[in-house]
């Protein structure tokens, strides 16, 4: 570990203490919900309904794990596909510089694999005529029906580094099945990122036409999840260091 590294580590380990800093971010993430500021950001063209923030953790992440595969769960307007397809990408040319070795950058051996029960033809149109489109493979179905469980199974079978990314229906219920699903095809030193567990430090009132809300969310998936998962742990540092979070308690390292 470098000098500026170990400097941002202690940075990073006393922002919890820093109570102004603390509370100064969770209001902005009370007072930025509503408004829907996550829907104001894209990637490559495509919405992304995501906090930078959250976005530039998941740089990290794919940088430092360098995964053959990810899987999300939750496509909408395909942003997020797009963005991870443009991180193999840039593995696949970094790669390349340091072989030395020609590279077709309509081929590669990594894939991001999305699942979303409607794929609406619009969207999926934009996503199968991106320039990423080759690294991208769609399926449609819910993601926790055991059909297309066995059919992501079967992809993930093919690949040895895999990265998970749990967006979609965000009930307690809904989570909980997709964390029996697919966290146990994460690799060791990977993450499954667990998206919208902010949804339990929000208040009720927020999520009058939802099914979830504070007791029924992501995080107390999470929570329930790790009880009996002892080879997953909530990777703190990240929401430390972002503060700006849709995920926090999220954030699942496998040990």
């Amino acid at each position: 570990m470098s000098d500026f590294q170990k400097e941002m580590a202690e940075r990073i380990a006393a922002i919890p203490a820093n109570k102004k800093l603390c509370e100064t971010a969770a209001a902005f993430m009370r007072a930025s919900t509503m408004p829907k500021y996550s829907y104001n950001f894209s990637w490559q063209g495509r919405p992304i309904i995501q906090y930078p923030q959250d976005m530039v953790a998941m740089q990290e992440l794919i940088w430092s794990i360098k995964p053959d595969l990810i899987i999300e769960t939750g496509i909408a307007h395909g942003g997020s596909l797009i963005f991870s397809a443009s991180m193999l990408a840039l593995l696949d040319m970094c790669d390349a510089i340091e072989t030395s070795e020609k590279l077709d950058p309509k081929i590669s051996r990594r894939k991001v694999l999305g699942i979303d029960i409607d794929i609406r033809a619009h969207n999926r149109h934009a996503i199968e005529t991106h320039p990423m489109a080759s690294r991208i493979q769609m399926i449609q179905g819910s993601s926790i029906a055991p059909e297309i469980i066995e059919q992501v199974r079967a992809v993930a079978a093919n690949y040895s580094r895999v990265l998970v990314c749990l967006d979609s229906n965000h009930t307690h219920e809904h989570v909980l099945a997709e964390l029996q699903a697919y966290a146990p095809l994460t690799s060791k030193g990977s993450y499954c990122v667990v998206f919208d567990t902010v949804v339990e430090d929000m208040p009720k009132e927020m999520f009058p036409d939802r099914p979830w809300g504070p007791g029924n969310n992501p995080k107390t998936a999470v929570w329930e999840y790790l009880r009996t998962h002892p080879e997953f742990e909530i990777d703190k540092s990240i929401q430390h260091k972002l503060l700006i979070t849709v995920a926090p308690d999220g954030y699942l390292r496998r040990v």
